[in-house]
């Protein structure tokens, strides 16, 4: 599992491959050695330079054999040695990633101790007791050896038996192992392959390991090839399912910036606040005009106001004239 929540599906290189690896890239040194054996030989004999400056030189020389011929390698090609490189493995994080300087340098000055130093006995054991198969330089730099050649997975994904949806959604999965997962798996792939006796001796025998960790047990009649697929089936569903809900817990949808009781484009039309105008206090000669109901004041045009001094002041109640 990532930082970023992806979950990461690598395969793991096993001892033999990763010592053919080693071999490989220990033949290499052992060239590149040799060369440097005789090369110095020449230049000692014909320079005549001091014992002291030879003994720097090839100290020098050992230490960028050792140290820095992995280092080297594993820095410019993102975790691979040639003898990496031919069998297809390569050094990672333990997150995934690639393999940083800090950790290839701590690979490597271990690995000149545990290999080198000890005849590989330290890194043979500890690969062997590690569930990872980590040495001891891949638990000091927090890396992990991966093979990228792995075996391809033939055939597509099993499918749901329709007279067994019903019962596949009440299994419980959670005893399900990975490895019993992956035989039932590979069984399906090459079911069609095998012939009639070696379908249903093989089939019975995977099927019974399933059983025992995956109840309720199958209806009768069931052959195995079907349980099999059913329980598979509804293994990826549920998987799928909650990959989904994991990714929509991360990513939740931003809450609306705003509500108006408005109509907009993506919701339903709302109703006004407000009642409608109504059509009789419209003007006359207008689209859609009604006369007042009875008893109702005519309404029309506004009366334009008049400037202060053009107003005449008229009687008033009472018999008295207002002031001019």
């Amino acid at each position: 599992m990532t930082g970023d929540a992806v979950v990461v599906d690598v395969q793991i290189a096993q001892l033999p491959i990763r010592a053919g690896a080693r071999l490989i890239d220990a033949a290499i040194q052992a060239v590149l050695l040799v060369g440097a054996a005789v090369l110095l030989g020449f230049l000692w004999g014909d320079t005549g330079f001091d014992d002291s400056i030879m003994n720097a030189v090839v100290i020098l020389f050992l230490v960028l054999l050792l140290v820095g011929y992995p280092l080297i390698f594993e820095s410019l090609t993102l975790g691979r040695t040639p003898g990496k490189m031919a069998l297809g493995l390569r050094v990672v994080s333990d997150d995934g990633g690639p393999q940083r300087f800090r950790q290839g340098l701590f690979r490597a000055l271990s690995g000149t101790v545990e290999i080198f130093a000890f005849g590989a006995a330290p890194a043979v054991i500890c690969s062997l007791l590690n569930p990872r198969g980590k040495r001891l330089g891949d638990l000091f730099a927090g890396t992990i050896v991966i093979a990228e050649r792995g075996p391809r997975r033939d055939g597509p994904a099993p499918e749901m038996p329709p007279p067994l949806a019903g019962w596949a959604a009440t299994l419980e999965l959670s005893q399900l192992t990975e490895e019993a997962a992956a035989m039932a798996r590979q069984y399906l792939a090459r079911w069609h392959q095998l012939t009639a006796f070696a379908q249903y001796e093989m089939g019975m025998r995977i099927a019974a390991q399933v059983a025992a960790v995956v109840s309720p047990p199958p209806p009768p009649g069931v052959p195995p090839h079907a349980y099999l697929a059913a329980v598979l089936a509804e293994r990826r569903r549920r998987e799928s399912v909650r990959l989904e809900q994991a990714r929509q817990a991360v990513t939740p949808m931003p809450p609306p910036m705003y509500q108006t009781p408005y109509p907009t484009p993506f919701t339903e039309p709302a109703q006004a606040p407000y009642p409608p105008y109504p059509a009789h206090q419209g003007y006359p000669g207008y689209p859609g005009y009604q006369p007042p109901p009875p008893g109702m004041p005519p309404s029309g045009p506004p009366v334009p106001l008049r400037p202060p001094d053009e107003v005449t002041p008229g009687p008033t109640p009472g018999g008295f004239a207002p002031p001019v």
